[in-house]
């Protein structure tokens, strides 16, 4: 399999893909038993590592970096690859449980609560038959100590499952899964806030509010006290960086012809 096609984002690595290329490689990666680790990156993650050059490290080395957001969606295309189109965290996770379901592989959930994993798990085996949830684990809501991880990855090697779907939030999910990567013998996914569309507890935006790039402002009206400085700080900052970098990628494509 070859690998994707990838555009530098304010330095963070995005990479060309679609749900079907990213089940496939997930699929390739869980067979072979590899260490390894998918981002589904929007704004905030971009932002995040532009801020924090060591967390855009953590990203830059992911096996796999979606573009989650439309913005970034929209910067691919700008930046040449034009038929690209979102592959978003919430939806990954379902096409992956679904691919799985088909396929028998199976996975383990960590992250969230222990009633928010009760009812994702109920939620999940009721819409795909066969899905094998061989376990899951809502660590507490604190750094954990080095004993605790690795209990965690014993954890998860015991129950044998091939994928584990993390939704810790970022950036903890990704700084997990990047500690993770050589230890524990399965591929990881990073899936945001779909533990908590999927079981329920948080209502996603309409798809038309998402199509338009606007599934921010509805999750900002959601859930304002956390999410205000995300939105409004992050987004207008991209906003004018990137355009920066476009500016900047056009005339150095525009030295290059003369």
């Amino acid at each position: 399999m070859q690998p994707p096609l990838s555009c530098f984002i304010l330095g963070t690595r995005i990479d060309g893909t679609s749900y079907e290329d990213a089940c496939d490689r997930i699929q390739n990666w869980a067979k072979e038993k590899a260490s390894c680790y998918v981002v589904a990156a929007n704004v905030h993650v971009v932002m995040t590592g532009y801020w924090n050059p060591q967390f855009q490290k953590v990203v830059n080395g992911a096996a796999l970096v979606t573009p989650d957001g439309m913005p970034l969606v929209w910067g691919l295309r700008l930046l040449g690859i034009r038929d690209q189109s979102r592959v978003y965290g919430p939806d990954l996770m379902l096409a992956w449980c679904d691919r799985a379901a088909r396929q028998n592989i199976s996975i383990y959930l960590y992250g969230g609560t222990k009633s928010m994993l009760e009812k994702l798990k109920v939620n999940l085996e009721r819409q795909f038959p066969g899905l094998a949830i061989v376990g899951s684990h809502a660590p507490p809501f604190r750094p954990l100590t080095p004993e605790e991880e690795t209990q965690d990855i014993e954890r998860i090697h015991a129950s044998g499952a091939s994928v584990v779907l993390v939704g810790l939030g970022c950036p903890k999910q990704e700084k997990w899964m990047a500690r993770q990567q050589g230890r524990l013998q399965a591929v990881m996914i990073g899936v945001g806030a779909a533990f908590s569309f999927h079981s329920d507890a948080v209502s996603q935006a309409p798809r038309w509010m998402m199509a338009w790039g606007l599934e921010w402002l509805y999750r900002l009206a959601m859930e304002p006290g956390r999410l205000w400085r995300r939105y409004l700080v992050n987004n207008p900052a991209f906003v004018v960086l990137f355009a920066l970098q476009l500016i900047a990628d056009w005339l150095y494509q525009g030295r290059k012809q003369f």
